[in-house]
């Protein structure tokens, strides 16, 4: 029947968008950086106007000016992921990607729309546009627009999973069905990681880094400040952020290597993650002893999106159904050509 041998298609392992999602992964880690390096420099305002750069999309003298390379640079870099979306988008629908990587494709464009527009809005509600005496609409914006950036990073990971070979030939490394617990752990950290990101942007856009300048103790020598503020607060929020997604992501390890499934698909990945967890921690604390040095903080913003962006990875891979049946050598041979199984002898 027609609808089994579109069904099959769906299915079929298509190595040019495989590719094609990778290399926006790849792009996306230099746009990511880009963001992290302008806020870390408060470059963010170095135009007034948006979308264009001081009325231009080339605008004078920005190579010569550091602010200015910063800004416009995340600008042309975000452009070219908006491109690369609308690309992965199309290439899923006419090249018969599966239903659901076709709509994570819709999901792809619109978010990267929403992004778009989020930093937008953070430039043109800044205090330097509107005159007022506070700068939270602009603030807002800026905490939102870089959230969304790490749920935008996740959604293009999914994305490229489900267009592996290992997804579509070999339930994504998965002999067996993974105890339902490992997905509840994967959850659970991936969401920590979410909520610590969150904090992470409200500090960096309150500029409240050094809100607390020593660690691992106070300037009083405790572990607890004697007095707050905001800017102490929320410092102190993401350091005690910081111990929760700990414990969350070995919590995860440890029942990945519990589970037979999760341990044999897994296993490398957990100690991977594990590995960007300790980079993390001590990429921290370097932001403290080098006393925001421009480079190590924006590393540590990057490694936290790579922290979650290989969390949501194991966890979604964890979520696939697993196949009884193992694909046929023709079947693997078909998908790696990019044909459709032969339907000859089907009923209905």
């Amino acid at each position: 029947m027609p609808a089994k041998a579109d069904s099959l298609e769906k299915t079929c392992y298509r190595p040019a968008l495989f590719w094609f999602g990778f290399a926006s992964l790849v792009w996306i880690t230099f746009l990511l950086y880009a963001g992290g390096f302008t806020t870390t420099i408060r470059a963010g305002m170095a135009f007034l106007d948006w979308p264009l750069s001081n009325g231009s999309i080339n605008p004078d003298g920005w190579l010569e000016n550091k602010d200015m390379a910063a800004e416009h640079s995340h600008r042309l870099l975000g452009m070219v992921m908006g491109l690369l979306s609308i690309g992965l988008c199309v290439a899923a629908h006419l090249g018969k990607a599966a239903k659901n990587s076709r709509k994570m494709g819709n999901w792809l464009v619109v978010l990267v729309i929403f992004q778009g527009l989020l930093g937008g809005l953070r430039v043109k509600l800044d205090t330097l546009n509107l005159q007022i005496d506070h700068n939270l609409y602009a603030q807002s914006f800026a905490v939102a627009h870089a959230t969304l950036a790490q749920l935008f990073l996740c959604l293009l990971v999914a994305f490229v999973i489900s267009n592996s070979r290992s997804w579509i030939e070999k339930n994504a490394g998965f002999s067996a069905q993974p105890s339902s617990s490992l997905l509840t752990y994967g959850y659970l950290a991936c969401g920590t990681i979410v909520l610590q990101l969150i904090v992470g942007a409200i500090m960096r856009h309150a500029h409240a880094g050094l809100a607390i300048p020593t660690f691992p103790l106070t300037p009083h020598e405790t572990l607890i400040p004697p007095v707050f503020n905001f800017a102490i607060g929320i410092h102190f929020a993401h350091r005690v952020g910081a111990v929760i997604v700990t414990i969350a992501i070995v919590l995860f390890c440890i029942r990945v290597w519990k589970d037979a499934a999760g341990r044999k698909a897994l296993g490398k990945s957990a100690a991977g993650l594990l590995a960007l967890l300790l980079i993390q921690v001590l990429l921290g604390a370097l932001v403290i002893w080098k006393v925001r040095n421009e480079h190590v903080t924006t590393l540590h913003m990057l490694n936290g999106a790579f922290t979650l962006a290989l969390c949501w990875s194991m966890t979604y891979r964890s979520s696939k159904p697993i196949s009884n049946q193992a694909a046929t050598p023709v079947a693997a041979a078909n998908s790696r050509t990019g044909k459709p199984p032969s339907t000859v002898g089907q009923t209905a």
